[in-house]
């Protein structure tokens, strides 16, 4: 059984995950399959959270009662069928239609192993549900609403992403390292801000789709200090007026992604795989804001992305940077400056 749902679980990551599972191959076995499948847990409800469905109220009774479930606080699913057949996304319905498997996945790791993956998912689902609430359901052409605050942003942040940060951070300890007690705290906080780099990444690199939607996760409080709105966003042309701010942002995900380095310097040098894993995403992320930083990020036409090429190339680039003393903070340094 435990084999089966394994199998059914890699083939739904293969298909979903693919800026991800470069990162998930480099993971070591002991934590690959548990951090693999709260990727899958969190997909489900980001897809519900994400459809194009005409009712904020029913998707979010659909997040709550897969969340139910998955937390074992109910034991019926919410058919979500529906759902499944208006998806874009052929992998996405596919991944919907086989929810019972992705949360039967849960059976096969241990107790504590399921409280840390649950624990996460619960903080990732309130963020989709403060999403819902603030913004309703993703439509096009209705009007744009905004986050308020800094504060309200990084909130956000940390509870999509940089609890992910976490998650990784306490599987991490669970099973393959230890770190003295005063330095467990400091692991955390750069865990945090790990994950929080990423979705800074996300909310940068998606400004035109998210506004096209009804949302814009730059806040009013930012904006108004540069005389913008968040409708305002929607022309190119005004770019040179955001390019100050957006900058600033950007440069806010830089500290983010140094933090990243430095939490990958605090994991032990024979962990090679598991530093492998965490380089990955940090190149990744270095290189997007690069890009960002030179491109039109207010046109919807120009989507800005790290090309699959030069994934490879970081791929291959990994295992002798890794072997090399010195190699991993010339690899990060050097591709910072491209």
């Amino acid at each position: 059984m435990a084999v089966l749902i394994n199998e059914k679980i890699d083939a739904l990551l293969e298909s979903t995950s693919r800026s991800f599972y470069p990162t998930l191959k480099y993971l070591p076995k002991k934590i690959r399959g548990q951090i693999g499948l709260l990727y899958l847990l969190a997909r489900v409800a980001d897809t519900i959270a994400d459809s194009k469905h005409g009712e904020t109220d029913v998707l979010l009774k659909l997040l709550q009662d897969y969340n139910d479930v998955a937390q074992g606080k109910s034991s019926s699913l919410p058919d979500l069928t529906d759902l499944a057949e208006i998806q874009t996304n052929k992998n996405e319905a596919e991944l919907l239609r086989n929810v019972e498997d992705v949360v039967a996945g849960l059976e096969v790791y241990s107790k504590t192993d399921q409280a840390l993956m649950l624990e996460c998912l619960e903080i990732i689902v309130s963020g989709q549900i403060l999403d819902l609430e603030r913004f309703g359901t993703a439509n096009e052409g209705g009007n744009i609403s905004a986050l308020h605050s800094d504060e309200e942003m990084d909130d956000y942040t940390f509870r999509v992403a940089g609890s992910v940060g976490v998650f990784w951070s306490k599987m991490s300890l669970e099973h393959l390292i230890s770190l003295p007690p005063e330095k467990e705290k400091e692991f955390f906080e750069k865990g945090i801000r790990f994950g929080k780099s990423l979705q800074m990444i996300n909310i940068l690199r998606d400004i035109p789709e998210d506004l096209r939607f009804g949302r814009c996760y730059i806040p009013k409080e930012a904006l108004n200090r540069y005389n913008l709105k968040p409708e305002d966003l929607m022309d190119d042309k005004n770019l040179d007026a955001f390019r100050p701010l957006y900058d600033e942002y950007l440069d806010l995900t830089n500290q983010h992604l140094e933090a990243a380095v430095e939490y990958i310097k605090m994991l032990p040098e024979k962990q090679l795989r598991l530093k492998a894993s965490c380089m990955l995403p940090v190149l990744i992320g270095q290189r997007t804001v690069t890009l960002l930083r030179t491109g039109n990020i207010l046109n919807s036409e120009e989507r800005i992305k790290v090309t699959r090429d030069e994934i490879k190339s970081y791929a291959r680039k990994l295992p002798r940077a890794l072997l090399i003393p010195g190699g991993v903070s010339r690899l990060l340094e050097k591709n910072k400056n491209v």
